[in-house]
């Protein structure tokens, strides 16, 4: 956002048409996360932007095109449906789509397309751990009646045994809304994602931080104080693109292009910079009467791509990297 990711796709996609290609296959993945030595939770993440957001948009379907057939991917499943991938000089990451991919075969013109998904980026742990808290009820946006007074592990083991919503959250130990949980979720005791879990908080026995509101209310408030960045670390922003491209003479070819962009400590963060650089672009652009286009625009043309991403890399070091492999 607001369309880095959109542009840096059109310059590749109208590059292979320009020499006679087409686009069979793309798949796009980008992830807001800790830079490596900044990688200090069990979470592997740190907000650089709304909580809230982040938290919700775990909750949505999914919709991509994968080899010529539509899949949908409902919200419960989507954290079971990631895969491991490899970036290059930063290691493994989890990638699992986002929303609805589809639009985007009309939007950048690719209609003969046979894959089209875009996805989401987080570091190893993340996909499993929140798929069982949202299992358990902690994404649930529906006010739990009675929470005065009473303690995080109340809260989980109501939730884990379905009572939350029927009745005041029960008292219970810590070890006992831990047990509650991994029964409730089919958890080895000894599971990782428990320990996650338990390093947030969540079986202890301190009092909840709100006394009305809902399970995500108060994971958000506490996802908020514990995921944060310290002073002085930075954040990174990690884009990739994967091309599958044809061409008449019957060759075919992989082209991999990678953004990885670092915040500045004391500084920007590289959220802000790629989100808030190109919208300034767009705006000066506008001011100078090189961009006339009116209404809502995604920045797909090339009059508005290209000396946007040229500005990025001659005056930001914001810029891909590619990588060509054939294919056949």
């Amino acid at each position: 956002d607001p369309g880095i990711d959109h542009m840096s796709a059109m310059k590749t996609i109208h590059q292979v048409e320009s020499r006679g290609g087409r686009i069979k296959g793309f798949i796009s993945y980008c992830g807001g996360l800790p830079a490596p030595e900044a990688n200090t939770n069990p979470y592997g993440y740190k907000f650089s932007w709304s909580p809230r957001g982040v938290l919700l948009a775990g909750k949505n379907s999914a919709q991509f095109l994968w080899q010529g057939k539509e899949t949908l991917i409902a919200a419960k499943e989507l954290f079971e449906k990631y895969i491991t991938l490899d970036v290059e000089g930063l290691g493994k990451f989890e990638a699992y789509p986002n929303r609805n991919s589809l639009p985007y075969i009309e939007l950048y013109g690719v209609k003969s397309t046979e894959t089209m998904l875009r996805g989401t980026l987080r570091n190893t742990g993340w996909c499993p751990t929140l798929k069982k808290l949202i299992d358990v009820g902690w994404l649930e946006d529906k006010p739990v009646p009675g929470l005065k007074s009473k303690r995080f592990c109340d809260l989980t083991a109501a939730l884990a045994q379905g009572t939350a919503w029927s009745a005041p959250p029960p008292a219970s130990s810590a070890k006992d809304a831990r047990d509650r949980t991994a029964k409730a979720v089919g958890l080895a005791g000894g599971s990782d994602i428990l320990t996650r879990i338990e390093w947030l908080g969540l079986f202890s026995e301190s009092p909840l931080p709100l006394e009305t509101g809902s399970p995500l209310d108060i994971i958000e408030k506490v996802m908020l104080e514990k995921l944060q960045y310290a002073e002085g670390e930075r954040d990174m922003i990690i884009l990739r693109h994967e091309f599958h491209a044809a061409y008449p003479d019957g060759k075919e070819e992989k082209i991999v292009a990678t953004l990885i962009d670092f915040g500045v400590p004391g500084g920007d963060s590289a959220m802000a910079r790629t989100v808030g650089l190109p919208a300034a672009m767009g705006v000066k652009m506008v001011l100078e009467g090189r961009l006339r286009d009116t209404g809502v625009v995604i920045p797909l043309a090339p009059h508005i791509y290209r000396p946007i991403l040229a500005e990025l890399e001659k005056c930001y070091a914001i810029h891909f990297t590619e990588k060509v492999i054939p294919v056949k």
